[in-house]
């Protein structure tokens, strides 16, 4: 029963996730765009909606993050899944850099990615694009990360 509470409260705040993203217009990539366009200041064409769309993540999650400090137990789990690594290490810095080159590329990130792909109508290639080339990064990462070649003794 508790298996069954989880998972419908993770499609839950995934749809509502999803559903956020979409009012807020973040699977739009010109959103996205045009708030990382600084130069586009002082012509007035900037568009600081994704800085009041962090802001709003950021108080909630303040919010969250004080919630679980003064509990127990989360209210569907035994316990709380926090990471545990705090290092800043070459792997963390190498995918902030990839994604953030992706993202000021092309404007989409997964989330709003995902959620997007409902909207799309007839379908777009540059999402289909997107959405290929993230299926790919995630197998490749999976694949270095467990370094099959790792254990190989020279012949």
């Amino acid at each position: 029963m508790r298996a069954f509470a989880t998972l419908t409260a993770s499609i839950l705040a995934g749809l509502v996730f999803g559903i956020g993203l979409a009012i807020s217009g973040m699977t739009n990539p010109s959103k996205v765009l045009n708030f990382l366009d600084f130069a586009a200041i002082p012509t007035g064409g900037w568009d600081p909606t994704l800085g009041v769309v962090f802001g709003t993540v950021l108080a909630i999650m303040f919010l969250a993050y004080a919630i679980q400090r003064r509990t127990r137990q989360p209210l569907l789990e035994r316990e709380y899944h926090l990471p545990t690594c705090n290092r800043i290490d070459a792997p963390l810095l190498s995918g902030a850099v990839l994604f953030g080159i992706g993202w000021g590329l092309v404007g989409l990130c997964p989330g709003p990615a995902i959620a997007a792909v409902p909207l799309a109508g007839h379908g777009t290639a540059s999402l289909a694009v997107f959405l290929a080339a993230l299926l790919a990064g995630v197998v490749l990462a999976m694949v270095v990360k467990a370094r099959p070649w790792a254990d190989a003794q020279p012949a």
